[in-house]
């Protein structure tokens, strides 16, 4: 059915620029915890979470501004969640906080190395999907057991949140996170009330932490390789193809070196990873958006424009998560991630024949072992390979 232009064209503007604050709103929501909870598990402070979230904000917004305004396509930018899960699942890595800005900015220059020379996407694109997909699921199964273990340790108060998310995702499914993080931190907001805490406003204040980077083999091998290939393999490729889906065709290699340098810039302050957005693209890409196609590049902007607004109150997003009760946090952040995790779980066992290396490589990130101080994430790449090679050569 064709779209009548003159009619979408004199319609108002309020309908792609709405579409971008809610594809923003979504975004941040139902992932910054799965952010603050990974920086914190490679040895952020508070102060140095709070800043690595601020940092990453403003990067994504302005990489959305920029992408969808120069292109006049609803391009849009977010950080890398599966990254920051990855994140969660390594743990702390030799040399620590340091080591890992050091990472970030490694993977950083990888990024901007994909814009630069094709053949390392290429490179990235021929490593099956379910392996990748298997690690990815094996770094996300942790996070996504939280609201189950937290419903013992807490029961009062991770209760709230997983029914709030369970009843949401009946009804209005893109909102059940986000409801979900609504709940949690009423929750939070109980809590000190009844323990009559007293809060230090300037915690509520977004700052910047600075933080010099150094460079270990452990921290690189085993967290910017990984974090590198999670990005492109669940972001970047899928955030491409949703995009086409819709008739757009991203230009790769201006939305990697606007990521890149993105990710680069906010590395020192802590921010791992953004990239093209995947899943939320559709807000702001869909019919929905707009019914004129020309026109949903404003949701892009708007998308942009709503994070760094949403960048001012980081640090108070940040002190939520330092309040709150046990193991409400990482009930939302898990919840956060349970249609990912299906997601990968899907695509890692979809196929027959590559069912069994995708196990293998499960059970290794799963495991979250540490060789030589490489993280489990590696090891399961590697052993997925080496299955995959052992049951498939001459065949």
């Amino acid at each position: 059915m064709s779209v009548d232009t003159s009619a979408a064209s004199a319609a108002p503007l309020s309908r792609p620029i709405l579409a971008g604050v809610v594809t923003a709103l979504v975004g941040f929501t139902s992932s910054f915890a799965v952010v603050l909870t990974g920086l914190h598990a490679v040895g952020a402070s508070s102060a140095q979470a709070a800043s690595g979230l601020l940092a990453v904000s403003i990067t994504m917004g302005l990489s959305c501004v920029i992408l969808a305004w120069r292109y006049r396509m609803p391009i849009t930018v977010a950080w890398s969640t599966p990254g920051a899960a990855l994140l969660a699942a390594t743990g702390s890595v030799d040399g620590g906080w340091p080591a890992a800005v050091g990472a970030f900015l490694v993977t950083a220059a990888l990024i901007l190395l994909t814009a630069l020379w094709p053949a390392l996407g290429s490179l990235i694109a021929r490593i099956p999907p379910s392996i990748a997909q298997a690690m990815l699921a094996g770094v996300l199964l942790p996070l996504c057991l939280a609201p189950i273990t937290g419903l013992v340790a807490n029961p009062w108060g991770v209760l709230p949140v997983v029914l709030t998310w369970l009843i949401v995702a009946r009804l209005a499914p893109r909102w059940a996170v986000p409801l979900a993080f609504v709940a949690a931190a009423i929750v939070v907001a109980a809590s000190l009330i009844r323990a009559g805490a007293p809060v230090d406003p300037g915690i509520l204040l977004p700052h910047i932490e600075l933080t010099a980077p150094t460079f270990t083999l452990g921290a690189l091998v085993g967290l910017a390789l990984p974090l590198f290939i999670v990005t492109m393999a669940s972001q970047n490729v899928p955030g491409v193809a949703i995009m086409r889906s819709f008739g757009y065709e991203v230009p790769w290699r201006p939305a990697m070196l606007v990521t890149g340098i993105g990710t680069a810039l906010g590395a020192p302050a802590g921010g791992h990873a953004i990239n093209l957005a995947a899943i939320s693209a559709a807000l702001a890409a869909a019919p929905d958006a707009d019914p004129d196609p020309k026109r949903r590049w404003v949701a892009g902007v708007s998308t942009g424009a709503s994070y760094l607004v949403l960048a001012i109150f980081s640090a108070a997003f940040a002190a939520l998560v330092l309040l709150a009760p046990t193991a409400v946090i990482p009930a939302v952040a898990g919840l956060a991630l349970f249609a990912a995790f299906g997601s990968a779980v899907q695509q890692a066992i979809d196929d027959p024949g590559e069912r069994l290396p995708a196990v293998v490589t499960f059970l290794v990130a799963a495991s979250g072992i540490a060789v030589i101080g490489v993280s489990a994430a590696f090891w399961a790449l590697v052993a997925g390979l080496v299955v995959r090679t052992v049951l498939h050569t001459r065949r």
